[in-house]
């Protein structure tokens, strides 16, 4: 029988509690991370990589826990989710006032887990109006360089399960949905930093990172994909580099949050734009 805890996409059972049960009876001095282990291998629960969903298993079973249908074993080193802010790095703030060409060539560089990512984590932490969150699932980082020095961030990771004006533009089914949402890549952080002022930069890097996220997405996660989507804050920005660059306006949030019981905004409406990385994405995407 379903109970009511969902996450990322997985509906927990009164079998599944057992089941977490029976494992936490059997090994009463197992870890979290253990049990998530073994449950992820029970459930056959993988990244499209093949990779165990540990992490997000482990944030299942808090879900599980705040519920009240399971108690898990005590911790026994810190949790990964409290994450400490990003340590700060000072950048010379020289200002770049040239033109595109002026500042090529440029490097593009995949960060995640490179030593180079303290640096993003920081330069996003400092400039970013959201600040650095740590993202869940999978996910990539880049840091745009010009003369050895950073000038602009990306970030994409796996996308939401649910934007109603991006499913009707793709048209494919809850069961295709479901299936392919792997295929694309959210854009959730675009970052130029505030004593940069090139112009043209910003659309020029979003074609650029569009050739080559595909390519790291697939040497990373061995799996493609086949579409980029972002939001854009209609209360701070027009979307104007998106348009620029050929992303596609699909429409907009309906400012509700994906647990929303109100039916009520409670939130910024969000611009949705999309990019197609090959010309039978539909194809792709719709595929069951």
């Amino acid at each position: 029988m379903e109970l009511n805890v969902k996450y990322r996409g997985r509906i927990a059972t009164t079998e599944d509690v057992a089941l977490i049960k029976e494992l936490i009876e059997e090994n009463p001095n197992i870890s979290r991370w253990a049990l998530s282990k073994k449950l992820c291998q029970a459930w056959n629960w993988r990244q499209a990589n093949g990779h165990l969903r540990d992490m997000i298993c482990r944030s299942f079973l808090l879900r599980l826990e705040e519920a009240g249908y399971i108690q898990l074993p005590p911790r026994k080193i810190p949790s990964p989710f409290v994450r400490k802010k990003p340590s700060i790095i000072d950048f010379d703030q020289s200002p770049i006032n040239a033109s595109l060409s002026n500042i090529k060539p440029l490097q593009i560089l995949q960060v995640r887990r490179t030593p180079f990512e303290k640096i993003y984590n920081s330069l996003i932490q400092q400039f970013h109006y959201l600040k650095y969150t740590q993202p869940v699932g999978e996910h990539l980082k880049h840091i745009v360089f010009s003369n050895k020095k950073p000038i602009a961030c990306f970030a994409f990771s796996s996308a939401p399960r649910h934007i109603g004006c991006r499913d009707k533009f793709i048209g494919w089914s809850p069961l295709a949905r479901k299936k392919n949402l792997h295929l694309i890549a959210y854009n959730t952080m675009f970052l130029i930093l505030p004593w940069v002022h090139v112009p043209y930069l910003a659309s020029y890097l979003l074609s650029c990172i569009a050739k080559l996220l595909p390519k790291d997405w697939q040497r990373i996660y061995n799996h493609p994909v086949y579409f980029l989507e972002t939001f854009v804050d209609t209360e701070r920005f027009q979307g104007t580099c998106y348009q620029a660059a050929n992303w596609i306006c699909l429409g907009k949030t309906t400012g509700r949050g994906k647990n929303d019981q109100t039916n009520k905004p409670n939130r910024s409406i969000k611009a949705v734009w999309g990019y197609p990385l090959c010309k039978d994405f539909r194809k792709l995407l719709q595929y069951e």
